[in-house]
């Protein structure tokens, strides 16, 4: 039995390595690599803090040895896939934790960590100790919205449960609140901006309206968040006046 169930890890493990390597140049925005935290994160909450390193580890060496990529590939994952997982095991299963943890430990100190390895080992000119922050960040923030949103369907219908259950994983119920409904919402807005910025250059769409329309839904899908985060807390509040 416990054979089995390592032998499924590693197989997951394995999809999601295959996966992060395929995705991580198809859907990609330029300067970031949203697809990646979005693996990391999943990783993390399907098999834990130190499965997600290994993944993002593996994962950033076949891309520099295949694809040229310079050791960012690294120092842009590996810290946000080990603290998404501790801060996904230390809430107890709240899936928010393991966007923040992947969003401190890529977009802040996986950046910061990339200035000393590009500088000194590189050999790149021009960068300071804050240079890839903002790059970093906004990527984290895309591919960690992304992964709200799917864990966060995938655990209403409870089927997150069962395959950390299947994967031997400690198992979590994070139930829907006001607050996870309306950061589903605003979760879209990134989705849509990935889509609008690949999309277009797939089927050879040009003209600066693409770049417009993705920041636009960005927006948009935040207000909506904001917009039905206000009135469902006031109508609970309501509520709760005339229960009491």
């Amino acid at each position: 039995m416990k054979n089995s169930q390592s032998l499924l890890k590693m197989v997951v493990l394995s999809m999601l390595i295959a996966l992060g390597v395929v995705i991580s140049p198809i859907l990609r925005v330029e300067g970031m690599c949203p697809m990646a935290h979005f693996i990391n994160i999943v990783c993390s909450v399907l098999l834990g803090p130190w499965y997600s390193l290994l993944c993002a580890v593996l994962i950033g060496i076949i891309r520099m040895t295949l694809m040229g990529i310079p050791p960012l590939a690294l120092t842009g994952a590996v810290f946000g896939a080990f603290l998404s997982g501790v801060f996904y095991r230390l809430s107890k299963g709240k899936l928010v934790a393991a966007v923040l943890g992947e969003v401190i430990g890529t977009g802040l100190i996986g950046a910061v960590m990339s200035y000393p390895v590009m500088t000194y080992l590189c050999g790149r000119e021009g960068l300071s100790w804050l240079f890839y922050v903002p790059s970093f960040t906004c990527g984290t923030l895309i591919g960690g919205s992304i992964a709200f949103f799917f864990l966060r369907k995938l655990a209403d219908n409870g089927m997150l449960a069962r395959m950390q259950e299947m994967l031997h994983s400690k198992v979590y119920t994070d139930k829907s609140t006001i607050l996870s409904n309306a950061l589903s919402i605003a979760a879209i807005g990134p989705i849509l901006f990935v889509l609008l910025h690949i999309v277009p250059g797939i089927f050879g769409l040009e003209g600066a309206i693409w770049g417009s329309l993705s920041y636009g839904a960005l927006i948009v899908a935040v207000i909506a968040a904001i917009v039905y985060y206000v009135i469902r807390s006031g109508r609970s509040k309501e509520s709760g006046k005339r229960t009491a």
